[in-house]
């Protein structure tokens, strides 16, 4: 069975051969596996399952380095972002300024967010395209949307605050989002990619809960969901989400938008795959759910438990795919890793 097809059957709630294997190891991890005895790329040598191809969908500004040290970059983003990235450690980029800072500035730079051609690759991306249809991985078309895009455009406090004090300029930002993706998409299509699904990105959660309420969730957001979702349904695309943290409130909504899989189901946030499988999972494929913090565990037992209960459970009628609870980290070695995978391939098999 080709890596294509067990990824499309898991969606679709049928169970392939064994449950399909993907992940996303820091650059940090990597570096610290390559001294440990990794000898190609943990894709390659792990047998990562799926692949993802994205466009150009921000402001299109000009980007420069702004600072540059030996600990880290500041870099003023296509976005207008004020970005610091740091060099030596895998972290979440520091957000420090924005071009975009209310309604008025957006209204100026909004009509930036049309399609063009620069936006999309029609040399080597078309033909890396091409090259990974001639394989057997699964190929989604990803993009960013909703919060997550928008709250790297104006930044996370004035979107929060927005969303109670101007939530028609909210709404207006999530759509443009949405369908700046959608034009890309229309066009890469058309000019020969080829995709499997879509892989969308959107977090809405933190380690406590969601970042805004389900109410707020229905009202701004909802419908920027389900544009997105009703155009990749036209498509037959299975629609994967990634948001991190606790979204477990949203879940109902996320379903009616017509989301075909969660991902990556934090579990120190709260996202426990059991649960979500046996109360979610007639509607809802999963994606995710392993806790990283047991696989750096000096035991061997405690990832062997782990992984034996919540894959021989949610792998029951389909609907599955494994991934870590978000991604691997440093701390997490060669070894431990490795046996990690094979424990996935022994009990995620199908009898």
């Amino acid at each position: 069975m080709t890596s294509r097809e067990r990824v499309l059957m898991a969606l679709n709630h049928q169970e392939p051969d064994r449950v399909p294997i993907q992940d996303g190891p820091w650059a940090t991890a990597v570096t610290r596996w390559r001294n440990e005895g990794l000898d190609t790329d943990p894709s390659s040598y792990f047998g990562y399952e799926m692949v993802s191809q994205g466009s150009d969908t921000s402001l299109q500004l000009p980007s420069e380095t702004v600072e540059e040290t030996d600990e880290y970059t500041v870099v003023k983003n296509t976005n207008g972002a004020l970005v610091r990235n740091w060099k030596h450690q895998t972290s979440t980029p520091e957000m420090i300024d924005f071009t975009i800072k209310d309604r008025k500035t957006w209204e100026e730079y909004k009509p930036r967010m049309t399609y063009n051609e620069s936006r999309i690759d029609l040399n080597n991306g078309l033909k890396h395209n091409q090259e990974i249809r001639q394989g057997d991985k699964y190929l989604s078309f990803s993009g960013a949307l909703g919060y997550d895009k928008t709250q790297g455009i104006i930044g996370s406090e004035a979107l929060l605050m927005a969303m109670l004090d101007d939530p028609d300029w909210v709404a207006d930002m999530f759509m443009a989002g949405v369908e700046i993706m959608i034009q890309n998409a229309e066009e890469m299509m058309a000019s020969g990619y080829v995709f499997d699904g879509a892989f969308l990105f959107d977090d809405m959660g933190y380690r406590n809960g969601t970042l805004f309420s389900p109410a707020d969730y229905r009202e701004l957001l909802f419908p920027a969901h389900k544009r997105a979702c009703d155009f990749f349904k036209s498509k037959n695309f299975p629609i994967i989400l990634h948001s991190c943290g606790c979204v477990q409130a949203f879940i109902p909504d996320l379903i009616e938008a017509g989301f075909t899989c969660l991902q990556p189901l934090e579990v120190k946030a709260g996202m426990d795959v059991i649960e979500l499988k046996k109360n979610f999972g007639d509607k809802l494929a999963f994606m995710g759910g392993i806790d990283v913090r047991k696989m750096a565990h000096p035991d061997p037992d405690v990832i062997e438990e782990e992984i034996r209960t919540k894959v021989g459970i949610t792998k029951i009628g389909g609907g599955y795919i494994y991934h870590s609870d978000h991604s691997v980290p440093d701390n997490i070695s060669f070894q431990q890793y490795c046996r990690v995978i094979e424990l996935v391939r022994q009990y995620g098999t199908y009898e």
